[in-house]
């Protein structure tokens, strides 16, 4: 064996730490490290199991008493073991702060279906009013907490099934906004063990939130209507009007048996020309053609489909990111940021919006959550269901999301 500095503090207890790694590892060298290199030991040669995740499961828990944590390693074609100093002891978390904030984001949602629900004249009593906002908003808040809670529930039995700690959903209130939430989000408290977890926490909140979306957007279509539009906005009114995705699409033709929003007329564009334009520019908007008047349900089920395909824009600590990041690599990852980068400040001109994405994966987007162990690679599985993720990225995304008159 090759020992490159005999000054490690570990000394004393060297040879019980080479006898447990050599339990998982043909040893073919080893180097002390130290504080500047950023860890104790490093192993390099052959792993003596075909499953390295269960062989890094072991080593690890040989370790752990002795508080270090060890990290699988591609060096050279060879398995590098390395030993950094600690173990991750994760804090309890303070469950009331996640039900305050649940309990704050249903009144939030309730409060924004119920406006947007509201037509003339109101009441003019002011309990009346309330119970009105509450009973028309409960809907739309059922079905958009439904999606959200499925989608970070999704991520948090994933984790919990994998033995990752994590925190329970963290709902973001946000009254007077299109959906009254900014969604929610959860915490993992420990890296992942391997690329099979990331994977496996990453697309569960995907999966889940899109398995709750279709049918509440189908059943929220079925009580929809299709009506004319105006030919101008009458003074004092807005319109707004939602964007469309493949999927989208599709379900509005199954429904509706035509593609919506239908303009009066393609002028001298053809039909697939036209469309292309308004798929990814939103104009021109279609006065005076037909389109479907969206049930509180229905907008739920395609904030749904939003949300989903924000979550998957592969890039960062995004679920997206996380799936392209464990099925192509870090290299591939680093290539495609600018690539998305670029498309958002194209989409931007479109809808603003997509602006304050670009900034926010600028600057946080360039890390990954990458796993203690990076030797174990996808097993066939989980390949095919990170490409189906990845599709399901393309026909939800929705390029100009919003658009008010």
């Amino acid at each position: 064996m090759l020992n490159n500095d005999n000054s490690n503090p570990l000394t004393d207890s060297f040879d019980l730490i080479d006898t447990i790694v050599s339990r998982v590892l043909n040893i073919d060298d080893y180097t002390y490290g130290d504080a500047k290199k950023g860890y104790l030991i490093r192993y390099r040669g052959r792993l003596r199991y075909e499953d390295t995740a269960a062989a890094y499961d072991q080593l690890a828990n040989a370790l752990r008493p002795m508080s270090i944590t060890p990290l699988f390693r591609w060096e050279n074609n060879k398995h590098s073991v390395i030993l950094i100093k600690g173990v991750v002891n994760p804090k309890p978390s303070k469950a009331w702060v996640n039900l305050i904030l649940f309990i704050v984001t249903l009144f939030s949602v309730i409060l924004t279906g119920g406006l947007n629900a509201l037509s003339l004249p109101l009441p003019s009593d002011p309990l009346q009013l309330v119970w009105q906002i509450i009973v028309q908003g409960l809907p739309f808040a059922i079905a958009m907490i439904a999606i959200l809670a499925a989608h970070e529930f999704g991520h948090y039995f994933a984790g919990r099934m994998h033995g990752v700690h994590v925190t329970l959903p963290y709902f973001i209130p946000m009254p007077f906004s299109p959906f009254g939430t900014m969604g929610a989000f959860i915490n993992m408290k420990e890296p992942a063990r391997n690329r099979r977890v990331l994977l496996d926490i990453g697309i569960a909140g995907p999966l889940a939130g899109l398995v709750v979306s279709l049918p509440v957007l189908i059943y929220g279509l079925s009580l929809s209507k299709v009506e004319t539009l105006p030919y101008t906005i009458p003074s004092g009114t807005m319109l707004q009007m939602e964007g469309n995705s493949l999927l989208y699409l599709l379900l509005k033709f199954v429904m509706f048996g035509k593609l919506l929003p239908q303009p009066e007329s393609y002028g001298s564009l053809p039909a697939v020309v036209y469309w292309v334009r308004y798929f990814f520019t939103g104009i021109p908007f279609p006065w005076g053609g037909v389109d479907v008047m969206l049930h509180p349900v229905a907008w739920a089920g395609w904030a749904g489909l939003l949300v989903t395909s924000l979550n998957l824009i592969p890039a960062g600590q995004l679920d997206g990111g996380h799936v392209f990041y464990v099925l192509f690599g870090s290299k591939a990852a680093q290539k495609i940021r600018p690539l998305i980068l670029a498309a958002l400040v194209l989409l931007g001109f479109a809808w603003f919006g997509w602006w304050l994405w670009a900034f926010i994966i600028f600057f946080l987007g360039r890390f990954h959550a990458e796993p203690l162990d990076q030797i174990t690679e996808l097993d066939g599985k989980r390949k095919i269901l990170a490409v189906i993720l990845l599709v399901i990225f393309i026909l939800t995304f929705i390029p100009v999301p919003l658009m008010i008159y």
